[in-house]
């Protein structure tokens, strides 16, 4: 069994080689694909010349749009065309890390009975954990990007302006991603097209991937609707497999998070404060990790999982 590790990157190249190494020492025979927006920061290929199967992909970053999609699809495009022989596709973020061994996590794919793990629920259903407004926020209306990138002042000035939003239901400003301006449009759900939401982070099998990528090249038009929507990412995974009703998907991503300190649109970051709780997980990637933060949570986690054991 051979496993692809899809890594998104744009800061802190040290724990990004960090990663890798970690990934590709316990598994050597996998693959490592970087895919890497440069502009965020450096990423030398020489840093990893001594290891094999690594394959380094720039891309555009832009959180809450459809470039983080279009990434994912590239890889996939590239190992498919490529002949690339993989059994399961894992993505993650250059802050994640492992908090289980591994190779017990590819032990555990190699005999799971099930299609992948991913996060699901539908949007537009009193099982979302959205409300019923942010998930008509951001599925139903076409946006566009008029400034990225806001600096915070500028988004405390302009909140005002979001009143707009709860008297009127024809466009919509968001400024979670800079200043955006949604229009109501015609969407692609129904009854048997169901809109999902859940992680982004996922683990794939290739059966699913295939399918993915099939979907998409005979989709077009839903791939240029979520090019529109408000963090795509976070439903256009789950929308296509989980409607395709061919797969047995475990309604579990297998990632750790935290987002009971923070305002829920960023997990927080991990430190030795943590470690109790990651220990514990059943998850296999936790996130987010900052060694400019705290270095020291990834040494005791690597300490604990080649042992096995709880450190006290």
């Amino acid at each position: 069994m051979k496993v692809c590790y899809f890594i998104q990157t744009h800061k802190n190249s040290e724990q990004i080689y960090r990663l890798v190494r970690t990934i590709k020492t316990s598994s050597p025979d996998s693959l490592v694909i970087i895919s890497h927006d440069f502009s965020g920061c450096k990423l030398e290929p020489s840093s990893l010349d001594d290891l094999q199967g690594i394959k380094i992909i720039p891309s555009k970053g832009g959180r809450g749009s459809f470039s983080i999609i279009q990434a994912y699809l590239a890889a996939i495009e590239w190992l498919l065309q490529n002949n690339i022989n993989f059994d399961w596709f894992i993505n993650i973020s250059g802050q994640d890390y492992p908090i289980q061994p591994i190779s017990e996590i590819e032990y555990f794919l190699d005999k799971t009975s099930y299609d992948g793990f991913i996060e699901y629920f539908k949007v537009f259903s009193q099982d979302s954990h959205w409300s019923i407004y942010e998930g008509s926020n951001r599925h139903l209306y076409n946006y566009k990007i008029l400034v990225d990138n806001l600096p915070n002042w500028q988004q405390q000035a302009l909140k005002p302006l979001k009143i707009i939003n709860l008297i009127q239901p024809l466009f919509r400003i968001n400024l979670s991603y800079g200043l955006r301006i949604g229009f109501k449009r015609q969407n692609p759900f129904t009854k048997e097209f169901i809109c999902y939401g859940g992680s982004y982070f996922c683990t794939l099998s290739r059966q699913c991937i295939e399918y993915l990528h099939d979907f998409c090249h005979n989709n077009q038009e839903i791939i240029d609707y979520y090019k529109g929507v408000l963090n795509p990412d976070e439903s256009f995974i789950q929308t296509i497999l989980i409607n395709s009703d061919s797969f047995s998907l475990y309604n579990d991503c297998k990632r750790y998070f935290d987002f009971s300190r923070t305002n829920n649109s960023h997990p927080a970051i991990l430190t030795t404060n943590d470690y109790k709780s990651l220990i514990k997980s059943e998850a296999h990637f936790a996130r987010k990790f900052d060694m400019n933060i705290d270095n020291q949570v990834l040494d005791i986690l690597e300490q604990a999982i080649s042992r096995r054991k709880i450190l006290t």
